[in-house]
């Protein structure tokens, strides 16, 4: 019996693969078959491999051929086995050494024709390799990939006859070559491009800071989708970490370029059409969704009232635990979502509640039912909310006024403040909880006083009250306060009144 590796990821971890390959007498022709709980993609290699074998001048002896991919009880999916499958068959008929071959994982998909093509999940059977000290075997499309795991044992052919020549001694195959895969922040949008929304653009800027979740409400043509498309323009650069479990997650998706990482904070916006697997992940093997692809960077949805509401519910667990579980009947997969919501929507469906001129004679009953399609435990969530009023036209156009703040000049105060709370807990104040929380933001009596006073009228929760904490935190660190002052948890506050705002949401 044969006996390679392979892989499959549930989430982000990985199940190693035992793939076994058994020739039995007995048979006038041959016959195929594969085992070990395998879905259809799977099951389909069978034909690709016959007419790889063909083109390869080589065909399968009259006996029994059966692959069992181990352990039988956790599912199989992708055409990444084809690979392993096929360099199984080949050393059953001595073609290709099994004991060379056994030090390796192997990946990659097979076309008709013998060449190895790309296929999902390269960077973390890379890392999952180097971790377990063996080599891997992937698609020459993604050795460049494969290496950015700082792995160096790789294999990489472009068809199966390389692969076959470098193990006969006759081709040796390089080890791929590591692309430049830092690529510096080149965004063609600026902050400078905001003409106005002072109080908007300050808002955002705090939540950069501290990773805070912001809802901007206001009429049409405000600049709400303006402001928050410009916000990675403004975030830290992300760290190695970062770089390379956002570029894992888009691995397994799908979605990693070959010539680079994941370097600029991931932006996903989201339209409002968007069913609740697309958003939390799931369908055929359970890949990540919208907000996992977030993880590390933002979410972004416009028109927030016109999702669905149980779409929308899913984002709730996420935003606490920063992780979601995908449970399915077969699977259970785990992924990372820890995620900026920023969120826009207009205050009632015309969107120019407030404006006499403008807004249908259905204000304001009309806006009550439209912002009611947002549950309270979302709103709950989201740190700051934020009136987006139409801007002047003599603001857009006015030259005499002091020059407008690029992103480059807020992007220095947020990552000044970033860095504070970095070298303080060891993570933005957004992710602070329990005693962590309490020992950053120590008040003093009359403070205690005035926020216990502010969230007694206001009726907050628990959750809000942690959260005005957590805020007033990052203001202070903006301002490089050691402690936080009256102006810091003033302001918190502001984005938390006790009404509902001038256009109802709050």
């Amino acid at each position: 019996m044969i006996s390679l590796n392979s892989i499959i990821f549930n989430g982000m971890d990985a199940t190693p693969i035992n793939v076994q390959v058994q020739l039995s007498a007995g048979l006038a022709k041959p016959e195929f078959n594969i085992i070990g709980l395998a879905d259809r993609a799977v099951k389909e290699s069978a034909e690709r491999i016959r007419n790889v074998l063909s083109a390869l001048n080589l065909s399968l002896p009259p006996k029994r051929l059966t692959v069992n991919l181990s352990p039988a009880d956790v599912e199989k999916t992708g055409s990444h086995f084809d690979l392993p499958i096929l360099c199984g068959i080949l050393c059953a008929i001595g073609v290709l050494p099994e004991n060379e071959l056994a030090k390796y994982v192997i990946i990659g998909e097979v076309g008709l024709n013998g060449a190895i093509v790309k296929t999902n999940g390269v960077l973390p059977t890379s890392v999952w390799a180097a971790q377990n000290n063996m080599g891997i075997i992937c698609p020459s499309v993604q050795g460049a990939e494969a290496r950015w795991a700082g792995h160096t044992n790789i294999i990489a052919p472009s068809h199966v006859l390389d692969l076959i020549n470098h193990f006969k001694g006759t081709q040796i195959l390089p080890v791929p070559a590591m692309e430049s895969n830092i690529v510096q922040n080149n965004y063609h949008i600026d902050m400078a491009d905001v003409h106005g929304q002072a109080a908007a653009k300050r808002a955002l800027e705090i939540a950069a800071a501290g990773g805070h979740a912001m809802l901007m409400v206001g009429p049409p043509g405000g600049g709400k989708t303006m402001l928050a498309s410009r916000l990675p323009t403004i975030l830290p650069e992300m760290t190695p970490d970062e770089i390379l479990e956002t570029s894992i997650i888009y691995s397994i998706a799908g979605q990693l370029n070959d010539k680079s990482l994941i370097t600029t904070r991931p932006f996903r916006s989201v339209h409002h059409t968007a069913s609740a697997i697309s958003l939390a992940g799931g369908g055929a093997g359970a890949r990540p969704g919208e907000i996992s692809l977030a993880h590390n960077g933002v979410l972004f949805l416009d028109e927030l009232p016109e999702f669905n509401r149980t779409t929308l519910e899913i984002l709730r667990q996420p935003m606490e635990a920063g992780e979601i579980t995908i449970a399915r009947a077969k699977r259970t997969a785990t992924y990372p979502a820890r995620f900026q919501l920023i969120a826009a929507m207009n205050p009632c469906p015309c969107g120019h509640l407030g404006n006499a001129a403008l807004s249908c004679t259905r204000a304001p009953r009309c806006a009550e039912a439209y912002q009611n399609k947002i549950s309270g435990p979302l709103l709950d969530r989201i740190d700051l909310h934020v009136d987006v009023d139409p801007v002047n036209p003599w603001e857009m156009n006015n030259t005499d006024t002091a020059p407008v703040e690029t992103s480059a000049q807020i992007r220095a105060r947020v990552v000044a403040a970033r860095n504070r709370q970095i070298e303080r807990q060891g993570k933005p104040n957004a992710y602070l909880d329990g005693a962590d929380l309490d020992a950053v933001t120590q008040l003093s009596d009359e403070l205690k006083n005035f926020l216990n006073t502010a969230a007694e009228k206001m009726g907050m929760s628990a959750r809000g009250y942690n959260r005005i904490r957590r805020l007033a935190r990052t203001i202070a660190d903006l301002r490089g306060g050691i402690n936080i002052e009256m102006p810091d948890l003033a302001e918190a506050l502001s984005y938390r009144p006790i009404n509902r705002g001038k256009y109802g949401v709050r």
